[in-house]
């Protein structure tokens, strides 16, 4: 049974310096890192906190903001600060006169700050310049706006140990220092120190280079991609290893990291998804099948039966993408587990064939009032997963279990739609969870015992209702279902009640706040869960409405956001973190959804949605050992659609191409209409 005091933390962001809380006012966080050292650039512009400071973390070691290797306990993030000395003033960035943002000309990922002192101009440029050393480099160029010379001192440092510089700026002229800060081998310690160098490596560059490309000539769409395919690398160990909340958790769930693993695979870094693969399928999936969530193994009650499922259908995509299909044989055994555990009598639901436990998927559990039931995400990952196993089985020539797996995904599928009794759908669309005689769950309570702080919506009294749920969008946005059914329509039409449920500015949360354990809010990456369902259904206003709202919150400037915005309850729960599954989920909409790069077991499905407000989109990706190019344009009035290509198209439409693979480099491109209505699901 799960302890529910494995929910409660005692990291008070009252307690400390201001720099230790994680939501300061307005904050934003621009991550960095190469495997090997992890650093994050905090721009405060409110006045709350440090407005550039410099956090450091080793990427292996799961912590809390608080425990950052910059962090001072008296002094916060202050003494990695940079201050100049001009005699007697002291000049430093502050608050809301600080410009942070990624550059667009650099050729790897590199975080610009600028501010200004007194007859002279500061640009800050924080990088990860080598590969494979635990360095993040610091390049502080100053420019004289004065007629005359100044004497002036650099003074920074890490915690106690403090660096100055004396230097001349002469009128009108500039002067270039730069810093190095260090991982100390074997030591919870960063070593700092001036530095020559002043330029990333070329291991780094070429590194960078080789990654995927996209263009879509909207300054949000490509501020969005590239941050989210900077920062995704920079936060996951060399190991693999990524917190589900970074400073927030310290723990691990497969699932997140499937979806992580899926997105590195679409952004080209195909060596470090191959990485996560591996280590899920050998670390977090046990010999008889099981999963790991929360760095936790659970009982069969409380299992979290998507999690086999989320496994096996990125898995599947990894390689369609890459071709690899040799680490498929290698974890054939684990393949083969995966696949069977969710399939025992332990789960199935007699009546309806369906599966059926104690859990539900945003993790609520008995304590929250969870009754054992039959869950949408349940049958609806299970079913895919076992899909996806199938055709990977019949790649690797397993006949027998590939013709198993078709069989009991599609069973699952057929009673999840189609059973009057148990099917998870009624008029308002899909619903989330039905209970063991087919009746609705529709609200829950908590148990006297569930440890919930009074303020928490789920703790007080009246109803708390399960329905609706952002979930209900994945299996439009999976083409699980055609996206033309009524049943899709009604599903995101009852969705919007979730967007501002009892807060202002936008966001959905990811399900109705009444049964919020935690605190009310809006979440990112359940909102883009139906933005992903938004475009298969071509609701390109909802879209954009979304991306807008991803605009406006703390974040935004960097790319980097929250697990959700709303009033944490810290504690008994932890402070709020930057959750790698939004940069996971904003990499499948662009790529998956929006390029409609899908690849399938025989071919390349290629599916564009040109919003509109896009005119170009092109696009480049590192694509089964060579290259795939991209090349879209909205068609001109009166002009048809249509697709041309170097491979050989086995079929088109004015919406879609499906292309043969070939060994060597693939170009398409394509004159698109704005908006298509979807094709074969």
């Amino acid at each position: 049974m799960i302890d529910v005091k494995e929910h409660v933390y005692q990291d008070d962001p009252k307690v400390g310096h201001p720099d230790v809380r994680t939501k300061l006012k307005d904050v934003s966080y621009f991550f960095i890192g190469n495997g090997w050292i992890q650093g994050a650039v905090q721009i405060a512009p409110a006045g709350e906190g440090t407005p550039v400071g410099l956090l450091v973390m080793n990427p292996e070691h799961l912590k809390k903001k608080r425990e950052a290797l910059t962090m001072d306990p008296d002094t916060g993030l202050e003494n990695t600060m940079i201050r100049v000395l001009d005699g007697t003033e002291v000049h430093q960035p502050s608050a809301g006169a600080v410009e942070a943002f990624w550059s667009e000309t650099r050729q790897i990922p590199l975080v610009c700050v600028r501010w200004q002192g007194r007859g002279f101009e500061v640009e800050e440029h924080f990088s990860c310049s080598e590969k494979d050393i635990p360095v993040i480099l610091r390049k502080i160029r100053f420019k004289s706006c004065s007629r005359r010379r100044k004497r002036l001192r650099v003074r920074t440092g890490v915690g106690s140990k403090i660096l100055t510089k004396d230097f001349l700026l002469q009128p009108g002229g500039e002067k270039s220092l730069s810093i190095c800060y260090f991982l100390a081998a074997g030591q919870p310690e960063v070593l700092v120190d001036f530095s020559r160098t002043a330029a990333p490596g070329r291991d780094m560059i070429d590194f960078w280079k080789k990654k995927s490309r996209i263009s879509f000539g909207h300054r949000l769409l490509d501020r969005f991609f590239q941050a989210s395919k900077f920062q995704l690398p920079a936060v996951i160990s060399r190991t693999g290893r990524v917190d589900g909340g970074v400073w927030q958790y310290n723990r691990e769930w497969l699932r997140d990291q499937a979806m992580v693993a899926l997105a590195l695979t679409m952004t080209g870094d195909h060596g470090l998804a191959r990485t996560m693969f591996n280590r899920l399928f050998d670390k977090f999936v046990t010999p008889d099948g099981d999963t790991i969530d929360s760095s936790e193994k659970r009982d069969p009650d409380e299992v979290e039966l998507d999690q086999n499922g989320f496994l096996l259908y990125t898995f599947k995509d990894y390689v369609l993408w890459t071709g690899d299909l040799d680490m498929a044989e290698e974890k054939w055994d684990k393949i083969v587990v995966t696949a069977e555990f969710p399939l025992q009598d332990a789960f199935r639901h007699s009546p309806s064939g369906l599966l059926t436990n104690r859990r539900e998927f945003w993790e609520r559990h008995r304590a929250h009032g969870i009754q054992p039931g039959i869950e949408l995400v349940h049958q609806l990952y299970t079913s895919a997963g076992l899909s996806a196993a199938a055709v990977l089985a019949r790649m690797l020539g397993h006949a027998k279990e590939a013709g198993r797996w078709d069989n009991e995904a599609a069973r699952i599928k057929r009673s999840m739609l189609d059973v009057p009794k148990f099917r998870l759908s009624d008029d308002r669309g899909f619903i989330k969870r039905r209970g063991l005689a087919g009746e609705v769950q529709e609200t829950i309570r908590a148990l006297p015992d569930s440890g919930l702080p009074s303020e928490a919506p789920l703790a007080g009294s009246g109803d708390h209702f399960l329905n609706p749920d952002t979930s209900a969008a994945l299996p439009i946005a999976m083409g699980f279902v055609p996206p033309d059914l009524r049943l899709c329509r009604m599903t995101l039409a009852s969705l919007e009640t979730l967007w501002n449920q009892a807060w202002k500015g936008g966001g959905y949360g990811r399900y109705h706040s009444s049964s919020e354990p935690d605190s009310a809010g809006a979440w990112p990456f359940p909102s883009l869960f139906v933005a992903r369902a938004c475009v298969e259904t071509g609701d390109f206003k909802n879209v954009w409405r979304i991306l807008n709202w991803l605009d406006t919150v703390p974040g935004a400037k960097a790319g980097s956001w929250f697990e959700f915005y709303g009033k944490r309850l810290a504690p008994p729960f932890p402070q709020v973190g930057i959750v790698p599954w939004n940069w996971a989920e904003m990499i499948i909409l662009f790529v998956h959804h929006i390029l409609g790069v899908q690849p399938q077991e025989h071919f390349l499905r290629i599916r564009p949605r040109l919003l509109p407000g896009l005119t170009h989109l092109h696009a480049s990706f590192p694509f089964r050992g060579s290259r795939l190019e991209l090349d879209f344009e909205k068609a001109e009035k009166g002009r048809p659609a249509r697709f041309r290509t170097n491979g050989e198209v086995l079929e088109s439409d004015a919406g879609e191409a499906l292309v043969a693979y070939r060994s060597r480099n693939l170009w398409l491109k394509a004159r698109l209409p704005l908006a298509v209505p979807r094709g074969r699901s």
